[in-house]
């Protein structure tokens, strides 16, 4: 699974469609993360988002890791550091 680092307080309070292209690399737009998004094809952690998700303390799995999902096979984690 591809995975990448980025500082907590850099993570904290990013709308999904920042952290899906411009932070993480994940997808490679913006408007590719807004298409996946407006087809229902994003997931963080295994639960379906909107484009108004913004990334809290409280989603990060053991406070250090978000799970990235784009439709079924396509998976990537972003680590805190």
């Amino acid at each position: 699974v591809p995975q990448m680092e980025m500082s907590k307080s850099e993570m904290i309070g990013t709308n999904v469609v920042d952290l899906n292209s411009e932070k993480s690399g994940f997808l490679k737009s913006k408007g590719e993360a807004k298409r996946e998004l407006t087809g229902n094809a994003i997931s963080i952690n295994k639960e379906k988002v909107s484009e108004t998700f913004e990334v809290a303390e409280k989603d990060l799995i053991d406070g250090k890791f978000l799970l990235l999902q784009k439709g079924k096979k396509n998976y990537f984690i972003v680590k805190t550091i």
